[in-house]
């Protein structure tokens, strides 16, 4: 959940996507097998899946993982062939306490996990005639979701994540206490932007999610969270587990508590996820185990079903194609394959649970983890991701695919692929679009013929290297993920690599607001009106000093004090929005107080940077008319193209608006 907005920083991020966008699933397959040709790695040693040799494992592992990562404590789960293989807690659940973590009653948060519940409602009364896949959801509401480009949004859209929408990050978490709007009034007071046309472009979306959760409610005539209690969690005997916000009494004795670091000891307030249906699950992980093996056995757990075997199988097998090789949503699940094998999956975020669930269709295994803290510089992410590349190579290898491009060609692919991208999942109309000059994407060529992207790592922190193994597809050459490019007219017009490939995507940042000038320009610019308001001071003590008297008069010396008043001006209301950012992003501004904030700063940006443009360039014209020196004019020019570049910032990155949401 909050990917939204670690992935500015980003942000944050989960897991993007060649060849022409295609439209809805309809018309698309079944997911084929994972293609893999004669060139393949050699398959690792198996070892066998059992209880011994995975406690044995993890036993190994974990203590030490969450030691060195400070992580409180967290929770793994198998299952296999129909049955939990092992479920097993490490560290603490609540650290100044000391209370261990009980995998069959702790409650942990599992954040956009709990979307794949959300989804299987969806797919509940889809196989009951009373919701359709491809149909306009305005059908089903009462607001509206305007069109863009004349097309409306359909559920197969919304769970595949491609709505088109724009990331909205406002009042998407907030602490318990903290009053908050119902799923109703949230979704209705501001409908992000679409900035995509339906079924082209994914972009993960929170608010989307929430949409299809509201239309099971508005279907079904239950609440949200009634419904799920009903037709899910009931079913499973899922009774360590609920949507509900703050959790239910006879459950909060049970709740893991969040953590930045364990070794700070306190702990944080209960997070309430305003979006509910996209992320305010908590369930223990024996009641994971129970979810997993209902999707596994195609919708049955036991005697109970939660949906039909061809609505499972519908699920699981329906593929948005849009870039060779990489991943790709299914209905709701997105894929995760590794070894040959097939593996959907999800990934969940909180500020303080970090947890995935991977189901390995043909082998009938899953796998559950969920951890209680974010750790030290992000370790929360890395074990989670250690522990499921290592247990899919342990246990269920397979071959890789492999392949050759020559040197030629590949160093050209390198060429075209090389440059500055921006992510699909952004704030585009709001003044957090400014985010995305602080980190920008940047694929670079490396000597030895591989590619890197800037916010790409692996677990020793150094630049993943993909080398091309078909025409604009590099794989990992440490590993087996695999980055992929659309290009049209010669050029990449969008990428994706998979820890971000099924519902996310990177295209080239338009020219007018390229961080490749716009940041030095901006930089430049504050700088040097920085030196003029520096100036202003610093000249006076100095003529007062030596007894010198001020040498302008008439109009050179009023154009002179107002450059000096705007320079002021621009550098004090930049600091202000630094701050303002900086409590947004720091979850620190209230909307009640907030809103108020926002709009005076809005309103003084308007005030200031037109105002200080428009003096700037007057300032130049009186300065170049008048008889000082070369290098005064110089300067005054200098001055006019600082502020507008300001200006045009400010109005590129929605500085200037009269709107609080975002």
């Amino acid at each position: 959940m909050r990917a939204a907005v670690t992935l500015m920083t980003m942000l944050l991020f989960s897991r993007g996507l060649c060849a022409a966008a295609v439209g809805d699933a309809p018309s698309q397959p079944p997911a084929p097998e994972p293609n893999v040709t004669s060139a393949e790695a050699p398959i690792s040693e198996v070892r066998p899946l059992t209880r011994e040799d995975l406690e044995a494992w993890l036993d190994g592992f974990m203590p030490y993982a969450l030691a060195t990562g400070d992580v409180a404590g967290a929770v793994v789960v198998v299952v296999k062939d129909g049955a939990t293989l092992l479920q097993k807690g490490y560290g603490y659940a609540d650290v100044e306490a000391r209370k261990p973590v009980d995998p069959a009653t702790t409650l942990f948060r599992p954040g956009s996990i709990s979307k794949l519940t959300t989804w299987t409602a969806v797919m509940q009364l889809v196989e009951q005639g009373k919701l359709d896949l491809d149909a306009d959801v305005n059908g089903y509401l009462d607001f509206e979701i305007p069109a863009r480009d004349g097309q409306p949004i359909t559920l197969r859209n919304i769970m595949t994540h491609t709505p088109g929408f724009e990331e909205r990050v406002k009042d998407l978490i907030v602490p318990e206490g903290t009053p908050f709007d119902p799923l109703d009034v949230y979704l209705k007071e501001w409908v992000p932007a679409r900035i995509f046309a339906p079924g082209t472009t994914p972009a993960y979306s929170n608010y989307a999610t929430s949409l299809a959760g509201y239309i099971v409610a508005r279907t079904s005539g239950l609440s949200y969270d009634d419904y799920v209690d009903q037709h899910i969690l009931k079913p499973l005997g899922m009774e360590h587990s609920t949507f509900r916000q703050p959790v239910p009494e006879r459950l909060q004795p049970l709740l893991a508590n969040g953590y930045a670091r364990a070794s700070e000891g306190k702990a944080k307030p209960f997070e309430v996820v305003v979006s509910a249906p996209a992320g305010s699950q908590a369930s223990s992980g024996a009641d994971m185990a129970r979810f997993m093996i209902a999707h596994l056995q195609k919708g049955a757990f036991g005697d109970a079903r939660i949906l039909k075997e061809e609505t499972a199988e519908q699920m699981h097998t329906t593929a948005l194609t849009l870039l060779p090789r990489v991943d790709r949503m299914m209905l709701g699940f997105y894929e995760q394959n590794r070894n040959g094998r097939r593996i959907i999956s999800h990934a969940g975020d909180t500020a303080w649970f970090h947890s995935d669930l991977l189901l390995f269709l043909d082998d009938n295994v899953g796998l559950f983890i969920s951890l209680n803290s974010a750790g030290k510089e992000g370790a929360a992410g890395k074990i989670r991701k250690a522990v499921g590349e290592q247990f899919a190579d342990r246990y269920l290898p397979g071959p890789t695919f492999d392949g050759k491009v020559d040197p030629q060609t590949a160093a050209e692919h390198a060429r075209m692929i090389t440059g500055v991208y921006q992510v699909s999942r952004r704030l585009e109309t709001n003044f957090l679009r400014l985010l995305g000059l602080a980190a920008p994407v940047k694929v670079f060529p490396n000597d030895d013929g591989t590619i890197s992207v800037s916010m790409a790592t692996n677990l020793a922190g150094a630049p993943i290297k993909w080398r091309e193994v078909e025409p604009f597809v590099w794989r990992d050459v440490d590993g087996e993920s695999f980055l992929s490019a659309q290009v049209a007219d010669g050029r990449v017009t969008r990428f994706a690599f998979e820890w971000v490939s099924p519902f996310m995507v990177f295209e080239p940042i338009p020219g007018s607001i390229s961080p490749g000038w716009v940041t030095p320009a901006l930089v430049a610019g504050l700088i040097a009106l920085l030196f003029t308001t520096l100036a202003w001071p610093i000249s006076a003590l100095t003529r007062r000093h030596y007894g010198v008297s001020y040498g302008l008069s008439g109009r050179d010396a009023q154009a002179h004090r107002w450059i000096r008043i705007a320079s002021a001006g621009v550098i004090a209301l930049f600091v202000l929005w630094g701050v303002v950012v900086s409590l947004v992003m720091g979850d620190q501004l209230q909307s009640s107080t907030g809103d108020v904030v926002l709009m005076i700063v809005q309103l003084l940006s308007a005030i200031v940077f037109f105002g200080a443009a428009a003096i700037g360039v007057w300032n130049a014209i009186v300065v170049i008319r008048s008889e000082r020196k070369w290098y005064t004019k110089a300067w005054a020019v200098l001055l006019a193209l600082a502020l507008l570049v300001v200006l045009w910032v400010a109005l590129a990155f929605h500085l200037i608006a009269f709107d609080v949401n975002y």
